[in-house]
């Protein structure tokens, strides 16, 4: 699909990005993992009113959403962050804001002629 001239981002691979990032516990749990780095389901839950099963599951979405990356380190699962999907997102709403910044310009001239 083509816009103005640019290629349209691929939206049916960043529509499952922008749905984990739709839920208040789990751009929580990102803003946990940016701050901190790394970090163990258990540390994630503590100072929280959620189970590990609850942080697993927001997790696993997260996980599928390309978002996160977990490992085993023994007994536990350790969770860190994906830079490079956040930075995709990053850049996909700077396109976003881009053509709506175009979109505005354009209507300030229609208005104001």
């Amino acid at each position: 699909m083509r816009r103005s001239g640019r290629t349209a981002p691929e939206t049916k691979d960043s529509a499952p990005l922008f749905a984990a990032l739709g839920d208040e516990t789990r751009l929580r749990l990102l803003a946990r993992l940016s701050d901190d780095g790394p970090m163990s389901i258990a540390q994630l839950t503590a100072g929280t009113n959620l189970t590990r099963q609850a942080i697993t599951k927001h997790l696993r979405v997260m996980d599928n959403a390309g978002l996160v990356q977990g490992s085993r380190h023994g007994r536990e699962s350790v969770w860190q962050l994906d830079q490079r999907r956040v930075q995709r997102a990053r850049r996909y709403l700077d396109l976003i804001a881009k053509r709506w910044d175009v979109a505005l310009g354009r209507l300030r001239g229609l208005v104001e002629d």
